[in-house]
């Protein structure tokens, strides 16, 4: 357990899975053992970077579609030959220059709030039109696993959200309500932010990639693992298990 934690950095959930045992044995071991929890290491090396802020208040709507949540993760371009998470700090692609830099990709994520059931696409900008446009998408993606309708959308306050026409219609295009989280109040989008740190760990800086194709040609393949094989820790189960309505 501690050697899969070591060099894999799973879950207790997804250790449970290839021991076998069960989670909360997983847990009581490396509890014991000191062992940090996921979030507070560096997805790369494993390293002990930060501690976090954690708390037991859960909550989850009743049904598929009641609620989506939706924001942006912004991650630095990757040089042809790999960045310095492939070749070391000083080495081919540490371009740390920013005025000079290759970019930036925007990740634009959809949750779903009941089923944690998740679409995400890259793009070169995080515009009001290009947020819409995802928007859409994922809402076609959804209903290709059964979710047929989503009743409300909740983002933070970026301008994109807030003031775009563009994602006002594509809101109201699907019959939905437009929701805001509180100004300095992340944790209301809370689903789609965990999501972006799962994305990071298990996608983005999973692996050294050698170029910014590489990385972008593994996102779709990681996407339909963490929707329908991956267990998720809220709930046990794949999300698309979880896109039928019940009630």
């Amino acid at each position: 357990m501690l050697a899969l934690r070591s060099a894999e950095r799973l879950g207790r959930d997804r250790i449970a899975e290839l021991v076998p045992v069960a989670p909360r044995t997983v847990s009581r071991i490396l509890a014991r053992r000191g062992a940090p929890p996921l979030s507070a290491l560096d997805p790369m090396t494993g390293q002990l970077i930060r501690s976090s802020k954690q708390t037991a208040t859960r909550y989850e709507r009743e049904r598929p579609g009641e609620l989506v949540h939706m924001d942006v993760k912004k991650l630095g371009r990757i040089p042809d030959g790999g960045g310095w998470r492939a070749n070391g700090r000083g080495g081919p692609g540490d371009n740390r220059d920013r005025k000079h830099g290759l970019g930036y990709d925007y990740i634009h994520a959809v949750v779903d709030d009941h089923s944690r059931l998740a679409y995400a696409e890259i793009h070169a900008d995080e515009k009001g039109a290009t947020a819409a446009g995802v928007l859409t998408r994922a809402a076609d993606h959804f209903a290709s696993h059964g979710l047929d309708r989503i009743e409300q959308v909740i983002t933070d306050n970026a301008f994109a959200y807030r003031h775009s026409r563009a994602f006002r219609t594509a809101v109201a295009a699907l019959g939905a309500e437009q929701l805001f989280i509180k100004p300095r109040c992340p944790w209301q989008n809370g689903k789609v932010e965990r999501f972006n740190r799962t994305l990071a760990t298990e996608w983005a800086y999973r692996r050294p990639f050698t170029s910014n194709a590489d990385r972008t040609a593994a996102l779709a393949p990681w996407l339909e693992h963490y929707n329908t094989r991956r267990t998720h820790s809220a709930h046990g189960t794949p999300p698309a298990s979880r896109t039928q309505p019940t009630c």
